[in-house]
């Protein structure tokens, strides 16, 4: 029962993005089920911030209420990026050398070191750990962190949003080390690796702060 009601929810949606805000009536009538029924999905699929209603007003009658997709609901469909990013890598690389990714992924790594110590900045290096991993986990790295016995920090990355591309191009793997290790103020190095093969990212982080230079 659970699969078939998902499965409905899966069928407003994906009606909702290719025709557009639909009634609970005129999506009853698409899916060939009852309103009351289709009603309940609704409930829940605004419960999940999927999708919103606007109020319609009518030439006759009373204004109409129509559902459409959220910016949540967007995310629920397949997405192929990382073609497009290593397309435009390869290219760069054609067009001006390697030398020119390489600037590319500094800039890169300049731009995250800036952006994370403002919000690191004056933060103890365990609030920094749990801030750092809180803030990869919202990108979708399904991260997870913790002190260990000698007082070490580790950070798990279970998932890498852009793996494609740190297979091809492991200056991305080096560059959020890199990263990790200058807004964190101390060493860090990575014990497993997703792209190379690992079951998942680690971050061994030493507790012995330094002053970056």
């Amino acid at each position: 029962m659970a699969n078939q009601e998902s499965s409905t929810r899966r069928l407003i949606i994906t009606l909702l993005r290719t025709e557009g805000p639909m009634s609970a009536g005129e999506l009853a009538e698409r899916i060939g089920i009852t309103e009351m029924a289709i009603r309940r999905h609704i409930a829940t699929l605004e419960r999940d911030d999927l999708i919103y209603p606007t109020t319609v007003r009518q030439p006759m009658g009373r204004p109409a209420k129509v559902y459409g997709l959220t910016e949540e609901a967007d995310e629920l469909f397949p997405k192929n990026y990382h073609t497009l990013t290593l397309d435009l890598l390869e290219d760069i690389a054609k067009v001006d050398g390697s030398e020119k990714i390489k600037q590319l992924f500094d800039h890169r790594e300049e731009r995250l070191v800036q952006t994370y110590s403002d919000l690191l900045a004056g933060k103890t290096l365990e609030e920094k750990v749990a801030i750092l991993a809180d803030m990869q986990n919202r990108k979708g790295y399904l991260s997870k962190w913790e002190q260990k016995e000698d007082g070490t920090y580790e950070i798990v990355e279970y998932n890498c949003p852009i793996a494609q591309v740190s297979k091809l191009y492991p200056q991305t793997c080096s560059c959020e080390t890199n990263v990790f290790r200058r807004v964190l103020g101390t060493d860090v190095n990575r014990s497993e690796c997703l792209a190379e093969g690992g079951s998942c990212c680690v971050f061994k982080i030493s507790d012995n702060q330094r002053q970056e230079a």
